[in-house]
């Protein structure tokens, strides 16, 4: 396939920097992160293609992505002669990726991560699909350098059977830019005209995802075969889901049979969600109920009333978004967990998940099991699951496996 040049990336002549540590080895296994005491630091712009050479400067290790005034300054792209990085070396990484989710995933999902940035050979980019809707978002000044959106975004429809691309920022509160094709349009009851949200399938159910302003690129596409999980085992029980968000698991139990389900969220608006897409996918409305309420708060005044539910999941948002949050993350995980534990049923299911990389999985279970432990609750754990299959990621790096996912049987 013929490739214009310099339609999807950025491709000036190459600099040149040094490492400053023995990390040859880290490199060649797959490490794409040099932080900035690894590297000589040079002042060229943010997304400037940069050769990587050893300390002595005898050999060329690696091409990447440069960014002097980041604490990741270097971006590994490839460790393969002749270190081009060129429109044809991200097509074929974007082929790559294509072909990998086309394999994995079936016919009744078109709700899915396409690009996953280092671990697809392509750092910093994240592009989601939903059915015939991309969204692109870039993490950090040199991505968004060093890509081009709209070349990437003909490169999408070409290839990918994409019709609308979405550029989202990392501003928060900032609405995406539609970049090729469009978006849906309805009116509310207040005059008001609105995007309609994206439908798309996940195991054959239907959800939407807001890919102008919703939270990540819309959707939380990482919990997929979680949510398949609790499909099959949700039949006949009660269900509790906090942090429901739009009721992704909420629709999972439903569609595996629940007798009912109980959506929490803080945030009106995702209730709201959460009872439209129920209806959507032909569930009882009756078997449903939506709560607007702060889940500890929730959790606090269940235990007092004596409510207890054969299934409960708890999938907060990240209370550990960075390094120095993690100690006051730690105490506010581990009440969550004994919070659930007592409104979990004897021999119910309790599902316990954390998205911050800051928590390592080891920590996590540490955590979940002093909560047991208060809670005076016998556990066993009956699985324990990272990201999907479209999730990739290098496997030198653990620290970009930030999703834990662990579901109990409660004694």
């Amino acid at each position: 396939m013929s490739v214009k040049q310099n339609i999807l990336v950025q491709s000036p002549s190459p600099i040149a920097v040094r490492l400053q540590k023995d990390l040859v080895r880290n490199v060649k296994r797959g490490h794409a992160w040099l932080y900035s005491d690894a590297v000589e630091l040079v002042n060229v712009p943010s997304g400037s293609v940069a050769l990587l050479e050893d300390r002595k400067g005898d050999a060329t290790i690696a091409a990447g992505i440069y960014d002097p005034d980041h604490p990741i300054p270097f971006r590994v792209c490839t460790t393969s002669p002749p270190y081009r990085l060129d429109d044809a070396w991200l097509s074929k990484q974007l082929f790559a990726a294509l072909k990998l989710r086309r394999t994995a995933l079936g016919s009744d999902t078109n709700g899915f991560r396409l690009v996953a940035g280092e671990g697809d050979g392509i750092p910093g980019a994240i592009i989601d699909v939903y059915d015939r809707v991309a969204v692109m978002k870039f993490d950090g000044g040199a991505p968004e350098a060093f890509y081009r959106p709209e070349g990437i975004a003909d490169w999408l429809v070409e290839h990918a059977g994409i019709e609308t691309v979405v550029l989202r920022t990392r501003e928060r509160g900032s609405v995406g830019q539609v970049l090729r094709g469009e978006l849906g349009q309805h009116h509310t009851g207040r005059g008001q005209t609105v995007n309609t949200p994206v439908y798309f399938q996940e195991n054959g159910m239907t959800f939407t995802a807001d890919v102008l302003s919703g939270q990540k690129t819309g959707f939380f596409l990482d919990q997929r075969d979680n949510r398949a999980l609790i499909r099959t085992l949700s039949n006949q029980r009660t269900v509790l889901n906090l942090f429901s968000f739009n009721g992704g698991f909420s629709v999972a139990a439903g569609r595996g049979g629940a007798k009912h389900v109980v959506s929490v969220d803080i945030a009106r608006p995702a209730i709201e969600a959460s009872e439209d897409i129920w209806q959507t996918n032909q569930l009882d409305p009756n078997l449903h109920y939506g709560e607007v309420a702060d889940c500890f708060d929730f959790l606090e005044a269940a235990v007092n009333s004596k409510q207890r539910w054969d299934m409960v999941i708890c999938d907060p948002p990240s209370f550990a978004p960075s390094e120095k949050a993690r100690q006051r993350a730690i105490p506010a995980y581990g009440r969550l967990a004994q919070l659930a534990a007592r409104v979990t049923k004897s021999s119910g299911l309790l599902a316990l998940a954390s998205c911050s990389s800051h928590i390592d999985p080891l920590t996590f279970a540490a955590i979940n099991a002093e909560a047991f432990g208060k809670a005076r609750r016998k556990a066993v754990l009956l699985a324990e699951r990272g990201l999907p299959i479209d999730h990739p990621t290098p496997f030198v790096m653990p620290e970009l496996r930030y999703l834990k996912f662990q579901l109990f049987g409660l004694e």
